[in-house]
């Protein structure tokens, strides 16, 4: 099904995209912006609009942060027991299930991702992480301490600390995962306690608006949820609201800095998940089919559209040529086409936009000299196709080698000795994540320690469980999501010192 296909009679079945346009979702009721200015929600498959939301300005987010505020405050919320908490979590993660096709096709229509990666991925893995998350409301917890202060002598005290919820919280998401990444922060932060003003990428904001309804109906009283949507203006106006008392972001490293130096200016607490360069490295004894496969899977998955993406490959010289190949004669044999054809492989990227920015890096590796062992072009003569790409004869200094390119490009070198590419790997501003694939587990254990990232896969690339934080190192960010950090993020710890 493509979306320019679309009938009336199934737009009502996907439910919320029946209504073209849609208003911020504020103490709890959508509502028209202040500014009264729109942007546009285009389906990167067919690059025609489906539906628009505001383009909000300072006065908008003043509105959601006053709203949360009044909820951390003055409302229910503030008594919420860690029990209730939990269970409007576990109901939220309920309500997404039963939502599923229509979330998973929103997300098609609005990013052009695979519907069976919508599917496992944005809702499916967004539930199971809303669950995980709903058992933490109940399992934060302090220490009791018997400490040794010697005045006024012969004097007794007891101490002990506890976890208060941090307050307001901004949370600013990507486009790549919009609903999973978008729930990444808001399920912790409701689990600690806090109050959440989240504003989605402009061009993917219906998922963050239906799920905060769905919150709602989960029980989740007003204003604890707002949902801003905009661009930059609103982006910058939150981040630097001084009634925000922590910023979590995931999205660009120029993005993530700014934030950060908003967020310190005022003292504010923040997390920042930013971009990656992640190498694969793949030693002699490896098995190259298996390597091969993973090289495809971790770059061409969501058009190479995801941070951690296995961007650069490094294979041992003797395994160069037979993996390449390998990965080649996948990329090549993939399907281009629209997320809502079951037999496409690889969808459109997000926006003109970004197909613009992959293209001129592509361009521009070839003028540095690297070539295509495939890919290289536009996949179709409409929409926002990029064939996935394998370029080799590439060198260290290379742009496309140095920066992120954000699609379903893999650059390909080969290297002869552990100790250079080890140098390498490291050789980068980022430190998101990296692989290291081999059969020997000594050398394995070797390599780990040395790689400078946050995360590192042996014999896999891009697998997360809500279990394991994620961050990285450098300029790839700044704390964890996911996992007991990343609730434990959206607190500040209380010390309390008493005489007996």
């Amino acid at each position: 099904m493509n979306p320019k296909d679309l009938s009336r009679q199934e737009l009502e079945r996907i439910g919320f995209l029946a209504e073209r346009r849609h208003g911020n979702f504020i103490d709890g009721a959508f509502c028209e912006s202040r500014s009264g200015r729109v942007l546009p929600v285009i389906d990167p498959a067919s690059e025609l609009v489906v539906a628009e939301t505001p383009d909000s300005d300072a006065a908008d987010v003043d509105a959601a942060v006053a709203a949360a505020r009044r909820a951390l405050e003055d409302s229910p919320w503030s008594r919420t027991r860690p029990a209730d908490r939990e269970r409007i979590l576990f109901r939220l993660s309920q309500l997404i299930e039963e939502h599923a096709d229509e979330l998973s096709a929103m997300e098609t229509l609005q990013s052009g991702k695979l519907q069976g990666v919508a599917r496992m991925i944005d809702v499916g893995f967004s539930a199971e992480f809303v669950r995980y998350m709903a058992g933490w409301a109940t399992k934060l917890e302090g220490s009791t301490l018997q400490p040794s202060i010697p005045f006024p002598p012969g004097a007794r005290y007891h101490s002990y600390t506890q976890r208060e919820p941090v307050g307001v919280v901004a949370a600013v998401v990507p486009w790549n995962f919009p609903l999973a990444i978008a729930l990444w922060k808001v399920a912790p932060a409701l689990a600690a306690g806090c109050t959440v003003v989240l504003k989605p990428a402009p061009e993917t904001p219906l998922t963050a608006l239906r799920v905060a309804a769905l919150a709602l109906e989960a029980g989740l009283p007003a204003g604890v949820l707002n949902v801003v949507c905009g661009g930059g203006t609103a982006g910058a106006a939150l981040c630097a609201h001084p009634g925000v008392d922590k910023v979590s972001f995931t999205g660009s490293t120029p993005t993530g800095r700014a934030i950060g130096h908003a967020a310190v200016e005022r003292l504010a607490r923040f997390t920042l998940e930013l971009g990656g360069k992640s190498p694969m490295i793949v030693l002699p004894d490896a098995d190259p089919v298996a390597a091969a496969a993973g090289a495809a899977m971790g770059i061409f998955f969501n058009q190479g559209q995801v941070c951690s993406a296995s961007s650069r490959l490094y294979v041992h010289r003797s395994l160069f040529d037979t993996v390449i190949h390998e990965v080649a004669r996948q990329a090549e044999a993939m399907r281009v086409g629209s997320g809502f054809d079951v037999t496409s492989q690889l969808g459109p990227v997000v926006s003109r936009r970004q197909f613009d920015r992959v293209m001129g890096y592509l361009e521009g590796a070839k003028r540095e000299g690297a070539s295509a062992v495939t890919g290289g072009a536009r996949a179709r003569d409409a929409g926002c196709f990029i064939q996935p790409t394998v370029l080799v004869n590439v060198k260290p200094e290379m742009t496309v080698v140095r920066e992120e390119v954000f699609g379903p490009v893999l650059v390909a070198m080969p290297f002869d000795d552990v100790e250079d590419v080890i140098r390498q790997a490291n050789d980068t501003p980022y430190g998101l994540a990296a692989s290291v694939w081999s059969q020997d587990l000594s050398s394995v254990h070797r390599i780990v320690p040395r790689l400078k990232a946050g995360t590192v896969w042996v014999n896999t690339h891009n697998m997360l469980d809500a279990n394991l934080p994620f961050g990285g190192y450098k300029q790839s960010g700044f704390g964890r999501d996911l996992g007991r950090a990343a609730v434990e993020s959206y607190t500040e710890v209380k010390s309390v010192c008493m005489s007996v």
